[in-house]
């Protein structure tokens, strides 16, 4: 049960950040605002990698490299699906592929959910689709009669690359061994902002944001340090299986937030996402 409520803390957590993060991307560059948080999670983390301790463990250590490095590349390329293609079609196909391999991972090492638990991810994968999605007229609108966004191969291959690299970032974080600590997390952090630093220098994009988004992106840090920690603790005490779907449904915080902040519409389909996922999480938390 604890893995469960700290996978639904996590998913609140990326779901908050992923909302300022959009908030502070109408302005700048999505990849600018990682480009701060990142460093700053890291800092944030080895702070209290400290006050924790943990055994040091290459194996470990290795792992948290692995999530590091397929989490910057999961990042950027779903930057790039979401700038080239109709969003519509890159958040549930990302969606999917994320809540997705981490089940069949964990089902073919062995884990063995129940009956009602293989229910519940099942109605957490339509949900994170369901919510995930735009509603009709809002995400791919035109302006002064330009094309729409094409979902292209290019775009297929950023999307589907996103999608496997986020869903391998929930695979090694498992991989984590209890009683490390959180130094691999520092070290997962570490290597992430080094190749955010880089992807944004060879794109141009190595420039310091607005003195008002700097704000924004050290509340992202903070969060998405609560929402790596709680994950890991999730993890290390849940079956990679429920833990990843429950995580997957960070989605809906996000839009929750926008309709009771920005006051965004949101689509009967959306709703109905939302309902699914109270009721997964209902599924899983009793008999996970």
């Amino acid at each position: 049960m604890m893995g469960v409520v700290l996978a639904l803390v996590s998913a609140a957590a990326y779901g908050m950040s992923d909302f300022l993060g959009g908030i502070a991307s109408r302005r700048i560059a999505a990849l600018r605002v990682v480009l701060v948080s990142y460093p700053i999670s890291a800092v944030i983390i080895a702070i209290a990698a400290a006050f924790v301790g943990g055994e040091f463990s290459w194996r470990s250590m290795l792992f948290g490299a692995a999530s590091g490095l397929v989490m910057a590349l999961a990042m950027w390329w779903f930057y790039i699906a979401l700038a080239e293609g109709p969003m519509s079609v890159v958040s549930p196909l990302t969606a999917v592929i994320v809540a997705g391999i981490p089940v069949i991972v964990g089902v073919v090492g062995g884990e063995r959910p129940s009956v009602v638990s293989y229910g519940g991810i099942a109605l957490a994968i339509v949900a994170v689709i369901l919510v995930s999605r735009e509603p009709p007229g809002v995400g791919d609108h035109t302006v002064s009669g330009a094309k729409a966004p094409q979902f292209t191969r290019r775009v297929a291959w950023f999307t589907v690359g996103a999608g496997v690299c986020f869903a391998l970032s929930f695979v090694f974080t498992h991989q984590i061994e209890v009683g490390t600590g959180l130094w691999p997390l520092v070290v997962a952090r570490t290597v992430a902002s080094v190749i955010v630093i880089a992807i944004a220098a060879g794109t141009g994009q190595f420039v310091r944001p607005p003195g008002d988004i700097i704000g924004f992106a050290i509340l992202v840090a903070v969060l998405d340090v609560i929402g790596v920690v709680t994950m890991l603790y999730a993890f290390q005490g849940g079956l990679l299986s429920l833990v990843s779907v429950l995580i997957s449904l960070y989605p809906a915080v996000t839009v929750l937030l926008a309709v009771l902040v920005l006051k965004e519409r949101v689509g009967r389909m959306q709703l109905v996402g939302m309902g699914l996922a109270l009721t997964a999480i209902a599924a899983i938390a009793v008999n996970g």
